[in-house]
Parts: structure tokens; sequence; C-alpha cells
């Protein structure tokens, strides 16, 4: 197997068994190193656009691992176990960075083979931190399934059957002749090609894998699989690891990737929206992700995305996550607020009031927790685009928006003046549709996620002759919702209509009646203010509902009672509402 040529831009690695590797080394030398190890059935090109954006920070090493691309390819199955294969990636780094550690990245079976190094003693000093996608540690694989059927529930079970069938295809894999038969016959490829449809993004950057190196691959099943999940040993790691799971990864599930916090000491966690062939479909996010890491630990400042993906006990539901709410100057949004801050956010208190917005800042940071005041007009496209901006520059993308900042308008259709449905909708609607469009921008561009929460109202399904126009804007944010929902899933952004019903607020004295004076106006209000008090759903118990939505990625979240019974009559029986409506018998 001897060569004597140089690979096309790089150098050969001698392995301890005789092969040649083939070695890529890009960007300034004497920067940290990251060691990118591919999976099956790819070669190091699937690293081309992740080295692009990192070749300018870092210096960024690749492979052929043994049996594909340029590298050699040995004949006997037992040469493709993990102990060779974690010594050959040991001599990588020994080869390109024999004076310091390396940082790992690693997807597919590049991951499998570099948690073995990683959890391996004898080479575990040669790395300083492991990004892992789309690849377990197959000894962590076969406790998590062990640790299934030892301690079964349905929602484990669950789990584990789930996996099972995402793994079908490994028994197939151990059968003689057919799998070979399958990548001669193209059968294979055109699988991949099929699955790779599911991720628009990989389908513009799709794999085109050798045959030759698909069939060589095959050895890696044959010679691992049995021998690590039939008698998973017990491999720790002290070192930074960082898992970006893909979640709509045909192979491996989330659980199974994710659920290693017994053997893994320090570990972040991020899920991200995408397919299989991340590194190929998001090369920015795999590169962003696994640079925040390298930069984290050689000295340098540990990003909120870090902080809020570390699995560490006791952790609350939203800590170190970014949250944006509007109108949060009182009622609902300052109780919203304070209830996220509370869990461990960050949050940005927007309202039109600068003082009310410094006083719910102010009253948050009493506590402990962090808040950043801002004055913004929602109904302004403009400022809402400059405010947006100015959060993503100052803390960078939220992680939740709640779309809060709203009024009430009360009064007959024909009382109500066009200047009146301007300022409504202006507020109500444009307001949800300026946030929902700066934010959303910031977090498909983030390529982690996210939530969206628009406050709509239970008067978005409940006709009333006295709310023609704040139903009829909430009734637009609640089929905003709704389709923002369908259009954003794709990037794991979820989005939240929630629907309030009579939860006592100050909106009772600030609601307009249209068509009325000044003396009916407050007689109105008053009237409108002692049915609050007397219902007395506080903002903070709405705050909770809020909160909990967010967490469910609810569609729809009544809040109080009568939101929730009319909610069930307006799908079932919608003219018995019509009817209370007539009769002026609607909750309001």
């Amino acid at each position: 197997m001897a060569r004597t040529r140089e690979p096309d831009t790089g150098r050969w690695l001698d392995t301890s068994d005789g092969l040649r590797l083939a070695v890529r080394e890009h960007g300034d030398p004497a920067a940290p190193t990251v060691l990118a190890v591919h999976g099956y059935p790819d070669d190091q090109s699937i690293w081309d656009g992740v080295v692009a954006a990192l070749a300018g920070r870092f210096r960024v090493v690749t492979y052929d691992v043994r049996g594909a691309g340029e590298s050699d390819k040995p004949r006997r199955t037992e040469a493709y176990l993990l102990d060779q294969l974690a010594d050959d990636l040991g001599r990588v780094a020994d080869l390109v960075s024999p004076d310091r550690p390396v940082h790992l990245l690693a997807h597919d079976w590049g991951s499998i083979q570099a948690w073995h190094a990683v959890t391996e003693p004898r080479l575990a000093h040669r790395f300083a931190s492991f990004t892992s996608i789309s690849g377990p540690c197959l000894d962590h694989a076969g406790r998590w399934m062990r640790e299934k059927l030892r301690h079964p529930t349905p929602r484990s079970l669950r789990k584990l059957v789930n996996q099972l069938i995402f793994s079908g295809y490994i028994g197939f894999f151990q059968l003689p002749a057919l799998p070979e038969l399958a990548w001669r016959t193209g059968v294979m490829g055109r699988l991949i090609s099929t699955l790779e449809r599911l991720d628009p993004r990989t389908a513009q950057n799709p794999t085109r894998p050798a045959v030759s190196d698909g069939v060589r691959g095959l050895a890696l099943y044959r010679a691992n699989m049995r021998e690590r999940l039939g008698d998973p040993g017990e491999r720790r790691t002290d070192i930074p690891v960082q898992v970006l799971s893909p979640t709509g990864d045909p192979f491996v599930s989330t659980p199974m990737q994710t659920e290693i916090a017994p053997w893994v000491a320090n570990l972040r966690i991020r899920r991200v929206p995408g397919g299989h062939w991340l590194p190929r479909s998001r090369p920015d996010l795999v590169a962003r992700c696994a640079g925040e890491l390298v930069e984290h630990v050689e000295g340098g400042t540990e990003t909120r995305g870090l902080r809020r993906s570390r699995v560490r006990p006791g952790r609350r539901d939203f800590q170190d996550q970014l949250v944006v709410v509007t109108g949060a100057g009182g009622g609902i949004g300052r109780a919203t607020a304070a209830a996220f801050a509370a869990e461990g956010a960050h949050v940005v208190v927007a309202d039109i009031d600068e003082a009310a917005a410094e006083n719910t800042a102010a009253l948050i940071t009493r506590t402990g927790a962090g808040a950043t005041p801002h004055c913004v007009d929602v109904a302004d496209g403009a400022a809402v685009e400059r405010f947006a901006k100015q959060v993503h520059a100052e803390l960078g993308t939220p992680d939740v928006v709640v779309n809060n900042a709203g009024i009430g308008l009360a009064g007959a259709f024909l009382d109500t003046s066009d200047a009146d449905w301007e300022r409504v909708i202006d507020i109500n609607l444009w307001g949800v549709i300026h946030g929902c469009r700066q934010f959303a921008r910031q977090m498909i561009d983030r390529g982690e996620g996210g939530r969206i929460v628009n406050i709509a109202s239970a008067a978005a399904y409940l006709p009333s002759q006295l709310l023609p126009a704040y139903g009829t804007t909430k009734a637009a944010v609640l089929a905003l919702s709704q389709s923002l929902r369908a259009e954003l899933a794709a990037d794991g952004i979820g989005v939240t209509a929630v629907c309030p019903g009579l939860v006592n607020t100050g909106i009772t004295t600030s609601t307009r009646f249209a068509g009325a004076d000044d003396a009916e106006q407050a007689r109105r209000q008053q009237a409108a203010k002692r049915l609050y008090q007397r219902r007395n759903f506080t903002p903070q118990r709405a705050a909770a509902e809020i909160l909990r939505a967010t967490r469910r990625n609810a569609a729809i979240a009544p809040v109080t009672a009568e939101a929730k019974v009319g909610l069930v009559l307006s799908r079932l029986t919608p003219g018995l509402l019509r009817a209370a409506a007539r009769a002026e018998l609607t909750p309001r």
C-alpha cells in the first residue's frame, strides 16, 4: 500500500498498521488547532464549508479516515475497530499539533471514533474540547438502551423503540453481500438522496459518496456494533463536550445523543433544527457553535449560547436565555417579564412608556436577575426594526419573544371611527407583525430555533357586539400565529397564541368605549374594572400559564377557565356562541 505521491493538497500520515491517511491543513499554523473528523460514507470534503468559516480564526485540520477518500482502504474488517480508529486520530493530532491539545469537531462515525478517543485515558490529554454532531459514543448508547429496559416507563420505552426504528439500517449492514449489492446497484445512493431532500438546505449541497467508500465503510458497522452495543464499557470524559443534535436526524434520535450526563462531566447540548448532514446544510452554524467552545476553552468569554446549553443539576427552564417582552411596563407584560427572570432569563423589558419599562426592569434587577429596559412604540415598524437591531447588537438573538403590547377598544361597530380602527390595528396587529418579522429573522439566521409568543385574546374566537374592532385584531393575531407556526416549524421556531380571558389588569381603565362621552367612558370603565376585580384572575397567574405554554410549545393557550371553555365551544357549538353574542351574553 505504499504511495510515493502526496495527496492533492496536504501530506500523508503513516498509521500504526502501515496505512497512509491523507491530511490537509488550513489557516494560521500558530492558531489553536481544530481537528475535524468526517463520518460514513463521507470524506473530508464534508467540512469544506466549515473550514471556510473557521480558517480565518483557527488552524483547521481535516483528513480522510481509513477506508475513505484518498486514504488507504484496508481489506480486513479488524482494521476498522474503534481502538485502531482512535489511534489514527491520536496520530493525526500528534502530527499537526505535537505541543498543544487539539479541539475535536466530528460528525457521524467521526464522532463515534472521537468519543472513543476522548474517553480513552492514554489519548484524552491530546484533546482540549470536543464538538460532536450526530454520532454517539457506542458504549454510552449501549448503556442508554439497557437503562431504558431496566427502568421501563411508557416514555422511556417510546424513546427506545423510536431509536431502534431509526437504527434498522444497522441490522441490514450486518448481512452478507446484500449491503454491498445495494451500493453497487445505486440503491444506497438514491436512498441517501431521498433522505437529504427532507432537509432543503442539504439538498442544495448534496452528498455524493463514492461507491468504493460506501462498500469499504460497511466494515465500521461489522467490526464494532456487536462488541460495543452488546457489552458496553464505562467510558467517561472530563474535557468540555458540546453536542449539536439535529432534531430531524433520521439515524440518531435526540435522546440517545443527549442523555449522556452521567458519563460527561462538562457537557453542553444544543438542539438544532436540521437533518443528519449538518456540516453540509449549515456549515455556518457548525462553525459558529464549534468556534464559541474553542474560544472559551482557549480563555475567551463564555457566550450566552454556551451558558444556555450547559447541562447542570438544578438548572431552571429558561436559565441564561434571552427573552424580549413588549408592553412589559405593567399588567400581564410586567408579570411575564418577572416570571421569565425568575426562571433565570435575562429579560428585555420593552414599553412605549419609558418610565414604566424602567420600573419593571428595576423590579427584576432587585431580585438579582438581569433586565434591560427599552422604550419602543410597536406600531412604528421602523422603530421596532431599530429596537431589534439594538437588542441583537448588545445582547444577541432572543430565545423567546413575547409580543404582548396591546390596547383595548370597546363599542359598537358603527360607533367605531376610522381613527379608532387604525389605532387598534396599528398596535394590536401591526405591533405583533413587526415583532414577529424582526425577531423571527434573527432566530432563523442563528439556526438554533426559538419561541414566539403572541398575546391574542379569548375575543379572537368569542363573537361580541361590544368588541368588534378589538376582537378583529385579536382574531388576526390568532390566524397570523397559526400560519407562522407552520412556516417557521422547519427552523425549530415555535409560535404560540395566548388567549388570556378576564385578567385583572390596568387595561380595564385604559380601554376606550367608542361613541361614549367622557362621563359614559368613566362609568363603563368602572363597571369593567369591577367585573375584572370580581373575577380576580391575577397577571401573575396569567404569566405562569404563558411560561407553561412556552415550555410545551403549545399552538393555542387559553388562560382563564372562561377562555378554555370558550375555545372548546367555538369548535363544538359555534352557533351557540353566536346566539350568546346576539343576546350580549358573551364574556368580555
